[in-house]
């Protein structure tokens, strides 16, 4: 058996904390007691709080831990959930964690966070030139936190030397059945998810994510093709075109934009798409073929192989992710 140490931390969400605690739980437990079989736990698991005093989540739940964080000596792998969005004070309040955490990773842990927890492994110094995940939404404030960090926001899982990130407030599933997974092996964390009525681990949160095309700044030239390209964005917008209503030459249109935006024309292009793509699967049952010659693409393989690249998913699961209730059913019945 593995032991596994969840930290509770105050005024954050407490499902970050207690999803993993009853995921490990349930592995090679839940699915046996389901059909009668003898249970075989893969985790011991317990709760710390920094002092081992109750916390309270950010709508008033209070949480009594199993234990004060320096009661653990060592242990095989460790959940950090997250905390309020106040960084600046959350890492000042909870700066006992760092050493603790270091010590701990030194011993062999695996350290995992979830969501704004990976900030603590980032100011403790773990994440320095390393892979990591956070919520989309605060992945910009980290970047700039932690630029010596390979931010990647877009996905829900990442691992790199025994650190791993969850993306996510529920990405606390997908982090701790992914570590099931990569210790217990696949057929456990099957049953495990089959138990809890979970999907396997997801690995990537573009889906979810309303990250913005073009990163902020003041080049007023850049920014009457990027509205042109917004309106007319169903058709073949040349790079000339653009150039031109810039005043620029094409090269020198392309190095600007770049450098403004990001992005290529191109793959900007492209983000506006399947920008408006989401929104109309997000609205109604409009078939997809449809969908695609509305955004601009004659070929519906390539726009569904874009768009699952861009988003992690197929169109239709994004729908049946995102549409209205009414809609989710009818694809829930059309399903085989």
């Amino acid at each position: 058996m593995l032991d596994v140490t969840v930290v509770l931390l105050g005024d954050g969400l407490s499902s970050t904390a207690i999803v993993p605690v009853e995921i490990f739980h349930s592995a090679g437990q839940l699915w046996n007691e389901l059909h009668d079989r003898p249970m075989q736990p893969a985790f011991r698991v317990r709760t710390v709080t920094l002092d081992g005093n109750s916390v309270r989540s950010s709508y008033g739940l209070a949480i009594t831990p199993d234990c004060a964080m320096d009661e653990v000596e060592q242990t095989d792998i460790i959940i950090v959930s997250t905390s309020g969005l106040e960084l600046d004070t959350a890492l000042v309040e909870n700066s006992t964690l760092l050493p603790w955490l270091r010590q701990q990773y030194e011993q062999g842990a695996y350290v995992a966070a979830v969501c704004m927890g990976a900030a603590y492994l980032a100011e403790a110094g773990l994440l320095e030139g390393r892979t990591a995940t956070t919520h989309w939404a605060v992945s910009a404030q980290l970047a700039a936190r932690y630029p010596n960090v390979n931010w990647r926001p877009e996905l829900f899982v990442t691992e790199d030397s025994r650190l791993l990130c969850g993306g996510g407030v529920y990405a606390s599933m997908d982090v701790s059945l992914y570590l099931v997974e990569k210790l217990c092996g696949h057929e456990v964390a099957v049953q495990c998810a089959k138990a809890l009525l979970m999907p396997m681990p997801r690995m990537h949160q573009l889906g979810y994510a309303m990250l913005p095309i073009s990163q902020p700044h003041a080049n007023e030239r850049i920014r009457t093709a990027e509205i042109f390209m917004q309106a007319n964005f169903r058709d073949d917008v040349s790079t000339q075109t653009l150039a031109d209503r810039c005043g620029l030459g094409a090269r020198t249109f392309v190095r600007h934009f770049k450098a403004a935006t990001g992005r290529l024309p191109a793959a900007y292009l492209q983000a506006v798409r399947i920008d408006a793509a989401k929104s109309m699967l997000e609205r109604d049952n409009t078939p997809i073929q449809t969908i695609s010659l509305e955004v601009g693409y004659d070929d519906v393989a390539f726009f569904r192989s874009l768009f699952k690249r861009s988003t992690g998913m197929t169109p239709a699961e994004y729908r049946a992710q995102f549409a209205p209730m009414c809609v989710r059913g009818m694809v829930a019945l059309e399903a085989p």
